[in-house]
């Protein structure tokens, strides 16, 4: 966020989505890996557009989404018409506890700690993190949401390791170019822009856990701008 950028209220901000359309707009602009315009949006959940402009813009205000101006197509110069709004979520997170809680500082102190010893620490830390990524995948066997019903031919609708990612924070997609499941989302964003060499490590052995214990994929370094670093490969009868 800019310095000259008003502060947030993070309990404004959430009390935003309370209502269901403004809920419904921001979900679907948060799922599109680009930027969506009003119309596209406004289709997306069945409202007029200038309904969905209202409540997007509202979102704009509570911090929530944030606004870029494009033209459609490769038409530019006179006749091409003005730039339109388009949306997508906001860079900056907003978190809200009650009463107050600083588990990131927990975090940035463990990971100084951890940067400062030998590598027998962040060989423990890939231990647990492991381990606790094969625990994800036994929590998401009993504890997820019911899954849809099977496709005709049998097959299964859900996708238990996209569900669990999902669940986790990352944010998961299919990329038909690469053959991968990126992530768009780090649940240890700011820890992993300070302390990238415990951070990353640490969340590739979690996904490695994961992976291991659902099968159907193994866990790859991913450097690709703006994704986790880390993404997953599916493998045969993934």
């Amino acid at each position: 966020m800019p310095d000259d950028a008003p502060a947030r209220d993070p309990i404004a901000a959430v009390g935003a989505l309370a209502e269901p359309t403004r809920r419904a707009l921001y979900e679907h602009v948060v799922a599109s890996p680009v930027a969506v315009a009003r119309d596209e949006a406004a289709a997306a959940v069945g409202v007029a557009v200038p309904l969905a402009a209202f409540h997007l813009d509202r979102l704009v205000a509570a911090g929530l989404l944030d606004v870029e101006y494009r033209r459609r197509g490769d038409r530019r110069g006179p006749g091409a018409g003005r730039p339109a709004k388009h949306y997508r979520r906001s860079a900056g997170p907003i978190a809200v506890s009650l009463p107050a809680r600083r588990y990131e500082l927990a975090a940035t102190l463990l990971a100084e700690a951890l940067s400062a010893v030998d590598g027998r620490g962040l060989d423990a830390l890939r231990d647990a993190a492991r381990e606790r990524g094969r625990a994800m995948a036994a929590l998401g066997d009993t504890a997820a949401a019911p899954r849809p019903a099977a496709r005709s031919g049998g097959r299964p609708a859900a996708d238990p390791l996209r569900e669990i990612l999902a669940a986790s924070g990352f944010e998961p997609i299919e990329d038909p170019g690469s053959g991968l499941i990126r992530l768009r989302n780090c649940p240890f964003d700011a820890l992993a822009r300070d302390f990238r060499a415990v951070a990353c490590p640490m969340n590739v052995a979690l996904l490695e856990g994961l992976t291991e214990a659902v099968g159907g994929a193994v866990a790859v370094p991913d450097e690709t701008p703006g994704f986790c670093c880390a993404a997953l490969r599916r493998t045969a009868g993934g």
